[in-house]
């Protein structure tokens, strides 16, 4: 058994080579980038390179992408051309090649204006069942390979699983009224309770994906820290978070306090990952009650693994507004 892991230099990418060489399990790392967990330097979009690469291969973990941050610096044909039909490539040689399972990260970011709700609404509760409405090139681009992950499924049975992961990225928030405002580890701190999810999580995800794939055939699943809200917090949510996280978790203020942090007034979406523990078996370890113990014990929010892979950033360059470029 060999695995494919395409986007070996990127934080998802690297996390899951330091992982499956660790269970001593045969990995072969792609990416455009040369880096210690790279064995092969090469683009998916060149489908004679992705071909020499799916020899012996059974399963494919396909986290190579251009990201949100690459929207202000990259053409639209750019995210099509890697986004789309490399991923096309990787599935057309997979079928070739006889893999037995292709695990392909995609992203929240699908959702895009579903995750907006109307002034005086509710939070949005985001389940699979969420219809969504990509508002860049990104989440269009993203969304699309989803649909060939299915059609190669649906025409080629190879067992496809998509994971539309949430925040896993340890950089700057990219919204500067927001890095104004908290500093960067309570934003995520925050986020955990939402929208985020720690990279060794997302880690195992992709692992209880490829144990499930041949069963399962085709999933789409949502790749987030448990949340500890429910349908019924949303209107509060929405208004009045703070009260809802203080009934939650009594102590969290306290913990805070110390750290100089705050609790965002309002939250407008909840991502729901219980799908994917229900039919995958993922069972997560990272949630905001986790975090508070380790914030408690004088820990940090970041995984051992979080840790070991640091920030990576997403382009070669330095803006002036911060971590990403502004329009």
């Amino acid at each position: 058994m060999k695995a494919l892991v395409t986007g070996s230099a990127g934080h998802l990418g690297e996390a899951m080579i330091r992982t499956l060489r660790a269970a001593n399990h045969p990995v072969l790392g792609i990416d455009i980038l040369e880096s210690p967990y790279t064995d092969k330097v090469g683009t998916i979009v060149d489908r004679d390179f992705v071909r020499e690469c799916m020899k012996g291969v059974d399963t494919v973990y396909h986290t190579a992408t251009l990201h949100k941050p690459h929207v202000a610096t990259h053409t639209p044909q750019q995210f099509v051309d890697t986004n789309i039909s490399g991923t096309l490539n990787l599935l057309q040689e997979s079928v070739a090649a006889g893999v037995k399972r292709f695990i392909f990260t995609s992203t929240t970011s699908v959702f895009g204006d579903a995750l907006i709700p109307p002034a005086g609404s509710p939070a949005e509760w985001i389940t699979e069942d969420t219809r969504p409405i990509p508002k860049n090139i990104y989440g269009v681009t993203k969304e699309a390979a989803e649909n060939l992950c299915r059609l190669y499924y649906r025409n080629f049975r190879l067992p496809c699983i998509v994971l539309r992961t949430s925040r896993f990225f340890p950089e700057d928030d990219d919204n500067k009224k927001m890095r104004d405002i908290y500093s960067s580890d309570n934003i995520k701190a925050n986020e955990y309770l939402f929208r985020r999810v720690d990279i060794e999580d997302t880690v195992s995800s992709l692992l209880a994906a490829a144990e499930k794939a041949e069963s399962i055939g085709f999933g789409k699943y949502i790749i987030s820290a448990t949340t500890p809200f429910t349908p019924e917090d949303m209107t509060l949510l929405r208004t009045d978070a703070i009260t809802v996280v203080r009934r939650l978790f009594p102590g969290y203020e306290e913990i805070y306090a110390k750290l100089g942090w705050k609790m965002f007034p309002a939250i407008d979406r909840v991502y729901v990952n219980a799908l994917a523990r229900t039919e995958l078996g993922w069972q997560p370890r990272h949630d905001f009650a986790d975090l508070l113990a380790r914030l408690a014990a004088g820990g940090t929010i970041r995984s051992p693994l979080a840790q070991a892979i640091g920030c990576k950033g997403y382009h070669e360059e330095e803006f002036t507004e911060g971590p990403y470029p502004v329009h």
